[in-house]
């Protein structure tokens, strides 16, 4: 999760579906046939292109965002003082977590930061534990204060 994506020379249907994925997804029987219609394509050529972009890592998620804390559960940003030279292995490991959501590296002393995300308030004490005795680092936990919302769509023009 640490590599950073090429450049990839995105056609305008790829750009399409980056555009018309990023909010308002249907709910429903068949959602990716209802965008692909939208976009005037076939399921089977949205599900691929979409595929595709993952696999290459033009996009590295697609999924939907839950306020976990609504369910029962809780999230923390923590962060990680790595060395260099164990970076990559560290990585692995932390990415090995089904806990973790997010990975990235990070220009400070601090340079390995994640979410972690767990069915529990417990459970992040229990994911912090055992990513430590994993990695042999200190987690380094950062709860939430206060909530913001704020829409950020990306658009690929």
């Amino acid at each position: 999760m640490n590599e950073r994506p090429r450049e990839a020379a995105l056609e305008p249907a790829d750009r399409a579906i980056i555009n018309a994925l990023q909010g308002g997804f249907p709910v429903c029987d068949r959602p990716y046939l209802e965008v692909a219609q939208r976009l005037g394509m076939s399921e089977e050529e949205l599900l691929s292109r979409l595929q595709r972009l993952l696999d290459e890592r033009v996009l590295t998620r697609f999924g939907p965002m839950f306020q976990v804390e609504r369910m029962g559960g809780a999230f923390v940003l923590a962060a990680l003082k790595v060395p260099e030279a164990d970076y990559e292995r560290v990585a692995e490991i932390v990415n090995g977590f089904a806990e973790v959501a997010h990975n990235y590296r990070r220009e400070h002393a601090l340079n390995m930061w994640f979410v972690l995300a767990t069915e529990s308030p417990a459970g992040i004490a229990n994911a912090t534990a055992a990513i430590e005795a994993a990695t042999g680092l200190t987690v380094f936990a950062f709860p939430k204060e206060r909530e913001y919302f704020v829409e950020m769509k990306l658009h690929a023009d």
